[in-house]
Formats: C-alpha cells, sequence, structure tokens
C-alpha cells in the first residue's frame, strides 16, 4: 500500500525565467536557503557541481504518455523516459555548476527552473569529480 507523504520545501529559486529558454544551460540562478538552514551548507563551495532536487510548482495534470517537447513528430513517450514537468509527482532533478556560496545564497548554472521554483533537497555531485577534487573525507 502507498502512503502520503510530505515535503518541507528548504529554499527558493530566484531568477528572470519565466518562460522556457530556448536552452537552460548557461541560465544562471540563485537558490535562497531559508536561513535557519544556512548551517547545513557547510562544506557545499568544495563541490563544482550539485544535484538540485526540486517542486514543479506550475505543473498541471500528468499525461502518462506525452510527445516530448511538445513536437508531434516525436512518437508518443512514457512519462518516465522524459524530463517533462508533468509527472505523477511534480518533482525534478538537475544537475548544477555551483558559481558562489554567500551566506544562504547559492548562485549556480544550468538549473532549468522558473523564477519561484520551490527547491526540496541538494545534495553533491560526485560522479564527474576527479578524486583529487572531491574533499578527503568522500572517499573514506
Amino acid at each position: 500500500m502507498l502512503h502520503s507523504i510530505s515535503l518541507r520545501p528548504i529554499g527558493t529559486v530566484r531568477n528572470a525565467i519565466h518562460m522556457r529558454p530556448e536552452t537552460w544551460k548557461d541560465m544562471v540562478s540563485e537558490i535562497h536557503i531559508d536561513p535557519e538552514l544556512e548551517d547545513a551548507l557547510s562544506g557545499i563551495e568544495e563541490f563544482s557541481h550539485l544535484l538540485i532536487i526540486f517542486y514543479f510548482h506550475l505543473s498541471s495534470e500528468c499525461p502518462l504518455q506525452l510527445h516530448p517537447r511538445g513536437d508531434p513528430d516525436i512518437p508518443l513517450t512514457g512519462v518516465f523516459a522524459t524530463r517533462a514537468p508533468v509527472r505523477p509527482n511534480p518533482i525534478g532533478a538537475s544537475i548544477v555548476e555551483l558559481l558562489t556560496v554567500s551566506g544562504n545564497v547559492l548562485t549556480v548554472k544550468g538549473l532549468d527552473t522558473y523564477d519561484g521554483t520551490p527547491v526540496l533537497d541538494i545534495k553533491p555531485h560526485l560522479s564527474d569529480h576527479p578524486p583529487e577534487r572531491l574533499p578527503s573525507w568522500v572517499n573514506r
């Protein structure tokens, strides 16, 4: 039996994005973390990339299949095989480049979210790091 869960956002995305851009890769955003959680950011500046988990707060109903990118020339595809924001649980995840940390604000590049998006969690992204660039505690 599946159970309901509830999550509390840890922060909010701030950027100038209100419509889907041609590409997300160079978009710069700030993630404003709840000031009560600022201590949880300690050490995050040691990582070049982060995994940002967020809530698609602008999503609507979820079809089980869709045409990726809204292109009818692309065959219908199951939503779990796409990165579409319409999902049974409207949760997204993006790997971003960490540019700066200032207090409770992270500046990142490549986050594919709109202004006001609630952030649910942040994790360091390790798989692309050369071992010598990881904090010493990671490989213990």
